[in-house]
């Protein structure tokens, strides 16, 4: 069951970067999105949720290998 929940919080990170992604993929052809009122407006919000849920995921496979010193010597705990 912990496995499973596991995996339901890597993913809705991981759909909010692809949303991200696709928000500034609209923006660079032109399509704007219809609760977004301007394309550079769009373009941000993208750069946020692409780097948001990626700032995520690699901090939470960070804080699992560091849990299991699977980590460099200068990033384990002191």
């Amino acid at each position: 069951m912990s496995r499973i929940i596991a995996l339901i919080i890597m993913v809705i990170p991981g759909v909010l970067a692809a949303y991200g992604i696709k928000l500034m993929r609209d923006m660079t052809f032109g399509i704007l999105q219809p609760p977004i009122p301007n394309l550079f407006l769009q373009f941000i919000l993208g750069l946020f949720l692409f780097l948001g849920g990626l700032s995520f995921v690699a901090g939470f496979i960070f804080y699992r290998d560091r849990k299991r010193n699977k980590v460099q010597k200068r990033f384990s705990k002191r």
